[in-house]
Order: C-alpha cells, then sequence, then structure tokens
C-alpha cells in the first residue's frame, strides 16, 4: 500500500510502498477515507518532538472496515469508523472510572513478544503514529482504537472528528463543563480553538471571545460562534478581555496555541473562581510561570488531553450534531488533497493558511 513515511527528523513525507499484515486477535484492517493534517504531526516533521523512525505519519482518520481478527465483536466489514489516538487497555483505574483518555496502559493494544510488525518495508518495522499511522491507504489497529459512526456521516467530515474536533468540543463539553451563562475566552482559532468556540456557543455561552494574531482566523471564528475578537498583534489579550468583559475576567479560558506565554495569559483573563484550560501542545522543556497571588481568588489552571474524550460515545454524538446542522464541520475543509500533495499541505499549514487540509483516497 502507499503510505507518506517520516525517515528523517526533521524532515518531509516521503510516499513508499509498504507492507501491511493481516489482522491478528483483536485487530481490524481499515481501508482509509480520508485523513487530516494536524499540527501535532508537523510538530514532529519540524524536529520540535521526537518519535522512532521510520514512521508513518497522521492519525486524524476516518474509513471503511475489511477485515476484522479475531475476538473482534464492537465492528464487522462494511462498518463506517473514526480511529482515534486515545486508546485505551479498559482495564485499568482511569478507564474503569470513565477517563479511558487518560489510560494508564495504552500499550496493552500493541502486538506482544515474537509477532510480526503490523507494517513492514522489505522487512524491517516501520511505525505507526500514534499508533494509527493515518496517512496510507489502509490502517491495521486493535480494535480499542475505533469508534463506529452512522453510514450517513460523509468520511471526509468525519476524519475530522478524529482529532481536533474531539479535543476542542470535549475541552468545552467534558473537561471545562462550560455552563450556560459562561463568558469564555479562546486563545488560538486553529482547528482545536475553533471546536473549542463551537463547544462553548452549543453549551450556552453567552460571552465567547477570540484571540489570535491571524485576522482571517479570527474571522473564521464568527462562522462557528466568537461574539468578539482580539487581534494579538496590536492589542494586549489580557487588558483587551478585561476590557470586554467589565474589568471582571471570563469564566473560562483555553489555551490552543502551545505556548508558554499564551498559557499565562489565558490564566491572567481569568474572573474570580475561573478555570484556565490548556490544550496546546508545548516543547517539553517550556515553563509557564503565574503570579502566587492571582490564585488566592480561586482561580485554577488545568490540563486537557484530546478533551477528555470516551471517544466510542462522543464521536457517534458529535457526527449527529453534525447531520442535524448543529456542528459546524464544513467550514472546517480548507482544502482536500491526494496523499501526493501531502507536504504541500504541511507548507500551507506553516504559512498560516489552512485550518484542516484532507487527504481524500479513492
Amino acid at each position: 500500500m502507499r503510505a507518506a513515511v517520516l525517515n528523517t527528523i526533521p524532515g518531509q513525507l516521503e510516499i513508499e510502498d509498504i507492507s501491511i499484515d493481516k489482522p491478528a486477535p483483536n485487530e481490524v484492517l481499515i481501508r482509509v477515507a480520508a485523513s487530516g493534517l494536524c499540527h501535532t504531526d508537523l510538530h514532529f516533521m519540524d524536529g520540535h518532538l521526537k518519535t522512532e523512525l521510520p514512521v508513518v505519519l497522521g492519525h486524524e482518520t476516518s474509513g471503511v472496515v475489511e477485515q476484522v481478527g479475531a475476538d473482534v465483536s464492537y465492528v464487522q466489514p462494511g462498518d463506517h469508523v473514526v480511529a482515534c489516538l486515545s486508546i485505551y487497555c479498559g482495564n485499568c483505574a482511569q478507564c474503569l472510572s470513565g477517563r479511558p483518555s487518560i489510560c494508564e496502559n495504552p500499550d496493552a493494544s500493541e502486538r506482544a513478544g515474537p509477532s510480526p510488525p503490523r507494517l513492514h518495508r522489505s522487512g524491517q518495522p516501520v511505525g505507526q503514529f500514534m499508533r494509527l499511522g493515518g496517512f496510507a491507504e489502509q490502517i491495521l489497529v486493535h480494535q480499542n482504537a475505533i469508534a463506529k459512526i452512522s453510514p450517513d456521516m460523509p468520511l471526509d467530515r468525519a476524519a475530522l472528528l478524529g482529532c481536533g474536533v474531539t479535543t476542542g468540543l470535549g475541552a468545552a463539553f467534558n473537561t471545562a463543563s462550560v455552563s450556560p451563562g459562561a463568558t469564555v475566552a479562546v486563545f488560538g482559532c486553529g482547528a482545536i480553538g475553533l471546536n473549542v468556540v463551537q463547544g462553548a456557543r452549543i453549551s450556552g455561552a453567552e460571552q465567547i471571545i477570540c484571540v489570535d494574531n491571524n485576522q482571517a482566523k479570527l474571522d473564521t471564528a464568527l462562522r462557528f460562534g466568537a461574539t468578539d475578537l482580539v487581534d494579538a498583534n496590536t492589542t494586549d489579550p489580557v487588558e483587551a478581555i478585561m476590557e470586554l468583559t467589565g474589568g471582571r475576567g471570563v469564566t473560562h479560558s483555553f489555551e490552543a496555541v502551545g505556548s508558554s506565554l499564551t498559557a499565562r495569559q489565558a490564566f491572567m483573563c481569568l474572573a474570580k473562581g475561573g478555570t484556565a484550560t490548556i490544550i496546546g501542545l508545548m516543547g517539553a522543556e517550556e515553563q509557564v510561570e503565574l503570579p502566587g497571588l492571582h490564585f488566592l481568588a480561586e482561580r485554577k489552571i488545568q490540563g486537557c488531553d484530546m478533551g477528555s474524550n470516551r471517544f466510542r460515545i462522543d464521536m457517534p454524538r458529535y457526527a449527529k450534531m453534525y447531520l442535524d446542522g448543529r456542528l459546524n464541520l464544513d467550514d472546517m475543509m480548507s482544502e482536500t488533497i491526494g496523499l501526493h500533495d501531502v507536504n504541500k499541505g504541511f507548507s500551507a499549514m506553516r504559512a498560516g493558511k489552512t485550518i484542516r487540509s484532507i487527504i481524500t483516497f479513492e
């Protein structure tokens, strides 16, 4: 099969023919329909984060089940599915307490012992990024890595659910529990930030302030539910948010950039009792410094991993929200490309020209 392989860090993706194995017990072979380009992939391509090489990148993927291994009962050939990097074991304390997105033993989904690799090239193993490797014509994954969705859901839109949508909506719905009447600030209007915006809108927030240094992305945020826009190029975001809220600050802020500066700003714009939720992926050595006195009024800061999702429950719901017209996925799709244009898609991402480029496979 054709796949986009990362062979060096930093580096470009190379389109190669690699081999894929048959499903072992608990595994599912999926014919990929679409895969989205995510900033997380770019962090590894550009060398900000490291992974073992060679590896097939991509983790925001939808498709149709082709084959299932022994002991697979959740899906059958022909089912439409979305893959998710929040692979869970189902047996640890986090899974059993309803928090599978922070499963303590995701390695349980890997092949054990002397088993052959799922992917190989000339007999040598090839890795699957995030245990998925979605920039390929097929993926072979553990059944705990997929969610079944309605066949009415367009598969190119469904791919978006695999990361950005689930993370952003989940940050608002699950991690922060935004409630009706809340005031919200969102730092960063990429795919995740825009989904925080519409998650806050669906939850009934009365004011949603978006902060970015890209005017086109700010304008796009209006289509997702933003009520106020702050251009970080021309004004101090904290001062602007305080002015827009009558000096009170916001009850919820969300950082969707991956910067210690914006994480600090998200905390500093909080109202008394407010909560800052940090979603963006920072470098391993990056530190966030906060003034201790600011905690006295019970302001809080918390992390967020993939929207605190329970993806087998969440993703079918999000698909229904789209089909019902409550969830905007159409405006997230900046372009549809072929696998051979994957590096061009990432170049456009670096330039801030896209929200999501979607690779489609015929």
